[in-house]
């Protein structure tokens, strides 16, 4: 069931917008990680993370820099490094989030925050872990749930903002606001969901790439097909990451889930089960294509299995994903 009001002034988009409400809704949710990121370490009486400071040491190594001035200095600029790499991961990701809503990929609340949430997790952990700070598959359950809470709390602040800016707009524009009543989701479209989850198991950008590729705006397409590309060359790069490496494998979870929620969404279906088969079908993607290179290498060079894998992903992610 579907209520529609009409609109009195239909609403501009203006290049940028987005970006600049993802930096503000990016802004929102660093403060609220940093508040709970505190609030632990005085409920628990922990000791603040050295992670921060222990990549501005690995980057600057990496680059040949050197962080000048006595050795109080040096260690005030450490922490001080440390706190912005953090601050500027939780505005990129915000303005990232930012421009693919404006570009049209909005999920629901929930998921939208969850997705966020790991998006803000992966801009930190992932570098720290390339660049050897910290071995994300020797953490404990409590450590993942130390760095997964404030980063949740970040998923949903940002996603909220951007929400209640929408929301803004609407009423300040007169523009169209269309309530869907979500109906139960089709077999059809649960097993679209989980074949998307499946693709995105084998290249991780497809979860949301795949419905962007088949949406209508130019610049989703553009966005798409643009991070699609520089994960594909990425793969074929020496020392690339497994995909069932745990500080890479929860990314394509995310991205199988985020692609069933929009799937969900365009067919104003409930998204719980999309969602929860897009996450399946990513699991079972990802070690599938871990067998499938172990198997095709026997036979042809790794990147022709590759470039395979590229094709057969990214053709099921967009047969899916088209309008039904």
């Amino acid at each position: 069931m579907t209520t529609t009001t009409r609109a009195a002034t239909p609403s501009t988009p203006r290049p940028g917008r987005g970006f600049v409400e993802g930096l503000a809704a990016g802004a929102v949710g660093t403060a609220v990680l940093d508040a709970v990121t505190y609030a632990d370490m005085a409920w628990r009486g922990r000791d603040a993370s050295s992670v921060p400071e222990q990549v501005v040491d690995a980057l600057a190594a990496r680059l040949d820099l050197h962080v000048g001035g006595s050795q109080r200095e040096r260690a005030n600029r450490r922490t001080a490094l440390g706190a912005l790499s953090g601050t500027v991961a939780g505005l990129a990701t915000g303005a990232l989030v930012g421009t693919a809503r404006r570009a049209g990929l909005r999920l629901p609340a929930g998921v939208g925050g969850l997705v966020t949430g790991a998006a803000a997790m992966a801009a930190t952990d992932l570098p720290a872990h390339a660049l050897g700070v910290t071995d994300v598959r020797t953490w404990t359950a409590r450590d993942w749930v130390s760095d997964a809470v404030p980063h949740l709390a970040f998923g949903l602040a940002a996603h909220s903002t951007l929400r209640r800016f929408d929301a803004a707009r609407a009423a300040r524009t007169g523009s169209t606001v269309v309530v869907d009543r979500p109906t139960r989701a089709s077999a059809g479209l649960l097993l679209r969901s989980a074949l998307l989850g499946v693709a995105a198991g084998g290249r991780s950008s497809l979860g949301l790439a795949g419905p962007a590729i088949t949406g209508p705006s130019a610049a989703a397409q553009f966005a798409a097909v643009s991070g699609l590309a520089a994960e594909v060359v990425a793969d074929k790069q020496p020392g690339a990451p497994a995909r069932t490496d745990p500080a890479v494998l929860p990314v394509r979870l995310a991205s199988g889930a985020a692609g069933a929620a929009v799937l969900a969404r365009r067919a104003h279906a409930r998204a719980a089960l999309p969602v929860l088969l897009g996450t399946a079908g990513a699991l079972a993607g990802s070690f599938a294509g871990v067998s499938y290179r172990a198997w095709a290498a026997r036979y042809v060079p790794d990147w022709q299995a590759a470039v395979a894998e590229d094709v057969a992903a990214t053709t099921l992610a967009v047969l899916v994903s088209r309008s039904r």
